[in-house]
């Protein structure tokens, strides 16, 4: 494993997150990911804070939506980041899901053309061109980003699509920098993946190894296996529980979806959570996540690099973040 990342949600308090962003750098980690998927933790102030306390780590969005930030605005924030911490910032970008986007006043008609629009025009952005465009989502006049104080050079800043479904994963390898392959799903998912993004690639003259191929994998790491399952089981019921694409991509049955949504709420609590959690069965756990002591965790995370995976993104599914980290660690 030459490279490897580390991704943070909201199961830490944030100063905590700041500690695990220096201790991956340290330890040799390529990346450090920051989740923005339920409402409850943006991804752009911790991307800021961690970028301010580390010197050499990169920093990604794992991922945000391309529907809630003005294109104008989504490039200007990917430039101030990019001002924070020159090359080490990367644009990861997804279509988002239902409920939740329905539920907050968001039609995702067309998802497809929607992100080939954002993808394309924010790149131009980003290279400092002057762009018009008017398309079906994006509808920009002679724009710039206008840095009169500053660097005016392009940025490299790689727009990563994280994708799930067949059309979106062409797409990604059609038009992006990379694919943030998904997390919850068996390492043989993604043989299909790979197919579909060397599809897309062959559009644009590339092949699928052009494309950088990052993957967020739920990894729970304890000496205790069974205390590594229970974790996450956790995280597992509520994933299945409230993001339906995931739980698709997962194959868990509609039985088992149904009867977890049964005792989980929206947002869940705690209660919630440990009642629902014995639902999970254990070799879902283990298909589909690395969870377990050190050995086992490593054994399972290399299954996806075997897969086609460039760059595992650990997912902490909660418990000690360092004993993950030192897990994985490459130096």
């Amino acid at each position: 494993m030459a490279r490897v990342a580390l991704y943070l949600q909201d199961s830490h308090d944030l100063r905590d997150g700041l500690d695990y962003a220096r201790y991956a750098e340290e330890k040799g980690f390529e990346a450090v990911w920051q989740a923005e998927s339920r409402l409850v933790r943006d991804a752009i102030v911790p991307m800021a804070a961690y970028a301010a306390v580390t010197q050499h780590i990169k920093v990604g969005s794992g991922v945000i939506n391309n529907w809630t930030r003005n294109i104008g605005l989504l490039a200007a924030t990917f430039l101030t980041l990019d001002d924070l911490a020159p090359g080490r910032i990367i644009c990861g970008i997804g279509a988002w899901w239902d409920p939740l986007a329905k539920n907050v006043g968001i039609e995702r008609k067309k998802p497809l053309l929607a992100m080939k629009e954002t993808v394309l025009t924010m790149r131009r952005l980003l290279n400092m061109e002057r762009v018009t465009f008017h398309g079906e989502f994006v509808h920009v006049d002679g724009i710039e980003l206008d840095v009169v104080h500053g660097r005016r050079e392009p940025r490299n800043v790689p727009i990563m699509i994280g994708a799930t479904g067949d059309m979106m994963m062409e797409l990604t390898g059609e038009i992006a920098d990379g694919v943030v392959l998904n997390y919850c799903v068996a390492p043989e998912y993604n043989d299909k993946a790979l197919e579909l993004l060397d599809k897309g690639a062959k559009k644009a003259g590339r092949r699928v190894e052009d494309l950088d191929r990052p993957q967020l994998i739920v990894c729970s790491v304890d000496d205790d296996h069974d205390k590594a399952i229970d974790t996450t089981k956790m995280l597992l019921c509520q994933y299945i529980a409230q993001q339906p694409h995931i739980a698709k991509a997962s194959k868990v049955s509609d039985e088992v979806v149904h009867e977890i949504q049964s005792i989980l709420g929206w947002p869940a609590t705690k209660e919630q959570i440990n009642k629902a959690k014995h639902l999970v069965p254990d070799e879902l756990v283990h298909k589909i996540t690395a969870s377990g002591t050190p050995a086992e965790a490593r054994a399972k995370v290399q299954e996806y690099v075997n897969r086609g995976c460039t760059c595992p993104i650990l997912y902490a599914a909660g418990g000690n973040v360092k004993k993950l980290i030192d897990t994985f660690a490459q130096q």
